[in-house]
């Protein structure tokens, strides 16, 4: 299980930065305006041979009236909770500010590593600068240029070493299904874990999961083995979590991280949010199976057309899961909850499935043929083979002579067919294409 850093601080001193040098991504919106970054940005980190998570969070003026900058305080209050590790940042060309000084006496507060930064010390002439930053008592400070990468590799060395390494359970783990129940605050996660354990089963053990804060239920039903994976986390927020009533989106990577399929439960009464959206695309982004569990269905008013309406409005907002199969429940009173299990059985058999390679290219000639990929350099760019290369989501790699080439477009018709023709209809897949003679 990954690590945590976050990186905290003022607004505008470099954070998003160094977050998007840290996790090798652009996603994050960078400009030169107090409170660019309003909320946590999460991205996936690598270094010295760990993986890790790390935070971008907003700015933190820990004394003002705008509610704004409130906000970004709890934010940050909250990355913090989340963190095993902090990165500390401030700026170079500011100086020392009340602020930096504020921001230290509650860092000081946890027993978490933490890490001071000086950023924006492009060059050795303004190293001079860090010396006033030791009035805040800490032993070591680190020059930074986040823009330019100066003195971010001795601190990230740093910052790695004092990672906790996972706590891997001494019990070998069986082959279950990995089951974990995500969504947004109040949405009935709980009722739904109570309904699932409070039917009849042959085993129920609590199993420590490969993270301190994660316990494991294995469990058996109708003659299969589930696991349903619970973050003990979850219960056990501090008031600083409880006061955002927002969900920790680190808990979601934890869970998503281990698990083979998740049930997405979207509130009824409430429909698709944002924050529905942020999870599922979490979800999607790591190539987790999922089912969509309409939730409190039974407070809903309904007639003929109320469930076709309501599975077209999911997928509207959650486009980019049309593969997921949707079922309404009711936790509360049990309705349809058993045949959450039917669709966990179909799911991840077509999850774990896998394609001969014979049998494979026999096919993608029959749809090459039907629709061959758009020439380059007007010159075929034909698929010449293709293979399977893993399962969990099913990943399909396919040697071309020029593969950025291939239009996304036809990626999709490929992806498509092969749903069709290998019965992928409710799994994720994926399909990578590589350059004729490139099989490394």
């Amino acid at each position: 299980m990954r690590p945590v850093i976050a990186i905290v601080g003022r607004p505008n001193v470099g954070k998003s930065t160094l977050f998007n040098r840290l996790s090798d991504t652009k996603k994050t919106i960078v400009i030169d305006q107090p409170g660019a970054t309003r909320d946590r940005n999460y991205g996936d980190g690598y270094w010295n041979g760990r993986d890790f998570v790390v935070i971008d969070t907003g700015g933190f003026e820990p004394v003002t009236p705008d509610e704004m900058l409130l906000q970004m305080k709890r934010q940050t209050k909250l990355a913090i909770e989340e963190a095993d590790a902090i990165i500390f940042l401030m700026d170079g060309r500011d100086g020392l500010t009340p602020s930096d000084t504020d921001i230290s006496n509650l860092l000081r507060k946890t027993e978490k590593p933490v890490f001071y930064g000086v950023n924006k010390i492009d060059n050795m002439k303004q190293e001079e600068k860090i010396y006033e930053f030791y009035r805040l008592g800490v032993e070591k400070i680190y020059a930074l240029s986040s823009q330019h990468g100066i003195g971010v590799a001795d601190m990230m060395d740093d910052v790695v070493a004092s990672l906790p390494e996972a706590v891997v359970s001494e019990q070998k783990e069986e082959e279950r299904i990995k089951i974990a129940v995500i969504g947004k605050p109040n949405v009935g996660k709980s009722s739904l874990i109570n309904k699932i354990l409070g039917y009849e089963r042959t085993i129920v053990t609590p199993i420590p999961g490969t993270t301190r804060d994660t316990v494991d239920t294995a469990f058996e039903l109708k003659d299969r083995k589930y696991m349903l994976i619970d973050t003990a986390g979850l219960r056990k927020k501090s008031k600083i979590s409880l006061k955002l009533e927002q969900y920790s989106m680190v808990e979601v990577i934890k869970v998503l991280d281990r698990c083979d399929i998740a049930l997405i439960l979207i509130d009824a009464e409430n429909g698709v949010t944002d924050q529905d959206t942020k999870i599922a695309g979490l979800a999607h982004e790591r190539g987790v199976a999922t089912i969509i569990v309409i939730n409190k269905w039974d407070l809903i008013e309904k007639n003929n057309n109320t469930i076709g309406a309501y599975v077209k409005h999911v997928r509207n907002n959650l486009k980019y899961l049309e593969f997921a199969p949707i079922l309404s429940i009711s936790a509360l009173s049990g309705q349809r909850v058993l045949k959450i299990f039917d669709l966990v059985d179909t799911v991840y058999t077509q999850y774990t499935k896998r394609v001969a390679t014979s049998e494979l290219n026999v096919k993608i000639a029959e749809i090459v043929e039907r629709m061959p990929p758009s020439r380059y350099r007007n010159r075929a760019n034909s698929i010449l083979y293709g293979t399977q290369a893993s399962v969990k989501p099913p990943t399909f790699i396919f040697f071309v002579k020029e593969p950025k080439a291939i239009h996304f477009s036809y990626k999709r018709y490929l992806l498509n067919r092969i749903r069709e023709e290998f019965e992928f209809v409710h799994t994720p897949i994926r399909i990578v294409f590589r350059k004729k003679g490139n099989t490394g």
